[in-house]
């Protein structure tokens, strides 16, 4: 017999496929975001919340930025979704699912979700960003989802480590990358299958986990159920979702989603000038430091006097150092304090108590990490529109 959490999850599961095998998502009204051709529809999904729509085929979804304001956990029903091919996968067993680990292995595995769930589990807070969040603020704009600040979410992911896993199989000596694909696949012979690649030592380092857990409940059906890769401090381009199929190889991958996309700039500060093209490439990697302000949106009007802003900080895993302010477009700056510390990896929420004279004001966020990275005051370029975390402004008139 199944028990009545297994019902309503199947439940969930083909309510989802009824929803997304219709020709558009239900639509409840229309945001604008700040940038131009910026409206977008709000829709529902089952197991969310309205969220911003980007594209319906497949799903993307980006979170309302009120969101974030509410604590640093991200809920499920809130959580961003991004695919890359059409077949989403949304009649999986779990009884059934299994996960296969293969290639440069002294003993290939085919473990169920009950195998994976019997070893001993872990957990980790950590950011999940889109690698196109905040596209649609570059200037010159670029091709991609033009997307605002929502492709970004805070859970407390529940799992296994990878290593567990890969010791378990065995790697063997020549092993040098590990390549990780999932149960969505392409409606065209012709487009690659998404697959993505991890260094062996990364892949082995005991953070990167096999989560079937987040926030407590099982993963959401579009964040990956039943089983997906955390890949802590790195962009979601890693994080494969409806994970299947491990394959340790002994090479460095080419396939399409290492070798030609999600590439940036082989420079310094993995910019170029805007409207070049890189002489060199490299795949994207970890976060770059970034903080916002939540507690105020940009063009609101407050009441003079005292108020208290708030936000949030992350970067690629040293962890905040500290938050600074600015009330007067970045001439002053005061120190805010920080939230209480859920990991290296996770949102920090910060706050400060600040006095508004009547008019207006430019308030600015800057963090710097515990390497000593500091956000940059200038927009950095680059042509896939990635890594954005130039110093926010908002502005405020208080009267």
């Amino acid at each position: 017999m199944l028990d009545r959490r297994e019902l309503m999850k199947r439940a969930g599961m083909a309510a989802l496929a009824t929803g997304l095998g219709s020709t558009r998502a239900l639509a409840l009204d229309t945001v604008t975001l700040p940038f131009d051709n910026g409206e977008r529809p709000l829709v529902t999904y089952p197991q969310k919340r309205p969220m911003i729509g980007l594209t319906s085929r497949p799903p993307q979804l980006e979170t309302p930025f009120s969101v974030f304001n509410g604590g640093p956990i991200t809920p499920n029903n809130a959580f961003f979704v991004r695919y890359h091919l059409a077949d989403v996968p949304l009649n999986i067993d779990p009884d059934k699912f299994t996960l296969e680990v293969k290639g440069k292995v002294d003993r290939p595995l085919k473990l169920s979700l009950k195998d994976i769930r019997k070893l001993k589990a872990t957990e980790i807070v950590a950011v999940n960003q889109c690698s196109g969040n905040s596209r649609g603020f570059f200037n010159p704009r670029v091709a991609g989802g033009q997307l605002a600040n929502g492709a970004m979410g805070n859970a407390r992911w529940r799992g296994v480590p990878l290593k567990t896993v890969l010791d378990m199989a065995g790697v063997q000596a020549p092993a040098r990358q590990v390549t990780f694909g999932g149960l969505d696949g392409p409606v065209m012979e012709k487009t690659p299958d998404f697959v993505k690649a991890l260094n062996i030592d990364h892949a082995r380092d005991g953070e990167v986990m096999l989560a079937y857990g987040m926030n407590g409940d099982d993963l959401p059906i579009l964040n990956g159920f039943p089983l997906r890769l955390v890949v802590p401090g790195y962009y979601g381009t890693y994080w494969v979702k409806h994970l299947n199929e491990i394959t340790v190889i002994d090479n460095e991958f080419d396939g399409f989603w290492m070798k030609s996309a999600y590439r940036i700039p082989d420079t310094p500060n993995n910019s170029i000038e805007p409207g070049t093209a890189p002489k060199a490439t490299i795949p994207i990697n970890r976060f770059t430091v970034r903080s916002f302000i939540t507690s105020v949106t940009d063009g609101a009007k407050l009441k003079s006097g005292a108020t208290t802003l708030k936000g949030i900080a992350f970067d690629g895993g040293t962890g905040i150092k500290e938050v600074a302010v600015s009330t007067d477009g970045g001439k002053t700056w005061m120190p805010a304090k920080l939230g209480r510390d859920l990991g290296k990896y996770s949102f920090r929420e910060w706050k400060l108590p600040v006095k508004l004279a009547a008019g207006s004001h430019e308030l600015k966020v800057r963090a710097t990490n515990n390497a000593g990275d500091v956000q940059p005051a200038e927009p950095r370029w680059n042509p896939a529109g990635y890594l954005r975390n130039v110093i926010e402004t908002t502005r405020v008139t208080a009267a």
